[in-house]
């Protein structure tokens, strides 16, 4: 291992001890906040069921970059930095559905309502998840990348859809907190950022372990080939 190698394993651990304390605070910060009026205590889920869906879509505009860098430079990289970010986006998106889905069964009596946010969410997931099957299914690299970016550029036009659904159609969904005309209490608020925090700072870490793996097995399968092709 060398320096840099070195001192990059130092600062990911490092991170990884900051997201988890960060977490357990929140956590405990969370659970010690007084019940909402309406809601009463379900409706501390959206310290996490909205944080993660950001993370998410975070996570698909970092793999529509990287899939638009990599089909004009050929650098796999990029294609390593899109199947990494969109693996940890895909898990953060259906965190996102799962969280959504206790609240609706407290709230609304079910787990799931076909409407336009659910559904478009639900449809965003679906595509990212092709886009990881697409991958098994070519075998040479270069033309599994390309590939994989075109379907990446492709999947990133439910994003819009899915962030700005309940703004263009009648939904179930509540309306956004902080773009939708509600509001938070100040400490809430301040709780609600801090977990937003330690979310992306989750998904850095899960995105750097997964792009270093990647490019182990991309060096890996090359030797394989080297050692067929003698």
């Amino acid at each position: 291992m060398n320096e840099k190698s070195g001192w990059g394993d130092y600062i990911l651990y490092l991170l990884g001890a900051v997201v988890i304390i960060i977490l357990v605070r929140d956590i405990y910060v969370i659970a010690r906040l007084p019940q909402e009026a309406q809601q009463g205590a379900i409706f501390k889920i959206i310290f996490f069921h909205v944080p993660v869906a950001i993370t998410a879509m975070i996570a698909a505009a970092v793999a529509l970059v990287a899939s638009v860098l990599f089909l004009i430079t050929r650098n796999f990289r990029y294609d390593a930095l899109a199947v990494a970010v969109t693996e940890v986006g895909l898990a953060f998106l259906a965190a996102n559905l799962i969280t959504g889905s206790i609240w609706g069964r407290i709230i609304w009596g079910q787990w799931w309502a076909w409407d336009a946010r659910l559904t478009s969410a639900l449809v965003c997931w679906i595509l990212y998840a092709a886009y990881l099957m697409l991958r098994r299914a070519v075998e040479e690299p270069t033309q599994r990348a390309t590939f994989a970016a075109v379907w990446s550029i492709f999947s990133f036009i439910d994003v819009p859809i899915v962030i700005f659904s309940i703004k263009w159609w009648r939904t179930q969904h509540p309306q956004p907190v902080f773009w939708g005309g509600g509001s938070f209490p100040p400490d809430w608020k301040a709780v609600f950022l801090w977990n937003m925090l330690a979310m992306v700072l989750l998904a850095i870490v899960m995105t750097v372990v997964r792009v270093r793996q990647e490019n182990a097995q991309r060096e890996l399968d090359s030797l394989r080939r080297t050692a067929h092709a003698m």
